[in-house]
């Protein structure tokens, strides 16, 4: 995975009301807050499964997992389009499939995240176009049975292509089958965080468990605005952001505290459809990287808009290297 970049539209309203008490008027300002907005997506449905644990523990571990999830989101009503890997469909069984029926549901909505995470700059054009081809195996049927069409990819790793080249093949391919490339804006690496949280968890430490949850909490805390600012600066006005998620173990946990961030730092949640209804999301940024860099930096890159990267804050040291530690 790599960095994500995020931002939204704003809503400024100052008014004035004049009151008259004798001949003097009063103006009493009130001062809205901006409104931004973001489309929360979910990669890696139906559950990251943990390489620490037997295939039985984690098919224990999924469904309660995603009921916690699913819960935080209805209870703020957060609509949600949720990234699918065929082959953890595959490694649940039944339950996999009993899993994304929940998530294919009012404004949750199933989206393709080809059938394997697989690293896309790695494959040719045919092993691509079969990766999503086999991506619909269960949430193709999911969707038509519930009237829905699938319209987004989002590639794995968010890695579009190293070359100039292969980048226009696979996002040629992406469009002919039907779909549009789903952007990510904001990246707080709950990834490395979750795996760090996984070992935690294996190893019987409730105290880091806990150290690490508030280290991911006070990432995202910093990594949220960091983004939206980027947008604003690259874009000129305030883009709708896309966060980036996982169905993981951590944010089973952690997910009412990443939305109340939101809340507090005056967003509104949107569809991702709704969200890239904007025009800064008309196409894809022309940039091959050998990385998966959130939209913001690839649109820095391609108006020639110098942008340090190194600048923004990566997740501490000890989080990153917990496992090897252990």
């Amino acid at each position: 995975m790599t960095k994500k970049t995020a931002m939204v539209r704003r809503g400024v309203i100052p008014f004035a009301r004049l009151s008259l008490i004798g001949f003097f008027p009063i103006a009493v300002h009130v001062s809205a807050q901006p409104v931004h907005l973001v489309a929360v997506t979910f990669d890696d449905l139906p559950y990251v499964m943990s390489d620490k644990a037997s295939r039985s523990d984690n098919q224990k571990d999924a469904q309660p997992a995603n009921r916690a999830i699913l819960a935080a989101l209805r209870h703020d009503a957060v609509p949600v389009t949720a990234f699918v890997n065929e082959d953890k469909v595959r490694a649940l069984g039944s339950l996999g499939t009993k899993i994304l029926t929940q998530w294919n549901q009012g404004t949750l909505t199933l989206a393709n995240h080809a059938a394997h995470h697989v690293d896309s700059n790695m494959l040719t054009p045919a092993q691509f176009e079969n990766e999503i081809k086999e991506g619909e195996r269960s949430i193709g049927p999911l969707a038509h049975k519930a009237g829905r069409k699938l319209e987004f990819f989002r590639f794995p790793f968010n890695h579009v292509g190293d070359t100039e080249p292969k980048r226009k093949a696979l996002s040629e391919i992406v469009r002919r089958l039907g779909y549009r490339q789903a952007a990510t804006t904001i990246d707080v690496e709950d990834y490395l965080f979750n795996d760090a949280y996984e070992c935690a968890h294996a190893a019987g430490n409730p105290v880091d468990e806990q150290r690490i949850l508030q280290a991911y909490i006070d990432y995202a805390r910093i990594e949220i605005p960091c983004y939206q600012k980027l947008d604003e600066k690259i874009m000129g006005y305030d883009v709708p952001a896309v966060m980036l998620l996982h169905s993981n173990r951590l944010n089973a946990v952690a997910l009412p505290q990443i939305l109340a961030l939101f809340r507090e730092q005056h967003y509104r949640f949107v569809t991702l459809t709704q969200a890239q209804s904007d025009p800064a999301f008309k196409r894809e940024p022309a940039i091959a990287t050998r990385f998966g860099p959130m939209w913001g930096y690839r649109w820095a890159k391609e108006r020639h808009i110098p942008v340090d990267g190194r600048l923004e804050q990566e997740p501490p040291d000890w989080v990153r290297n917990y496992c090897h530690k252990l």
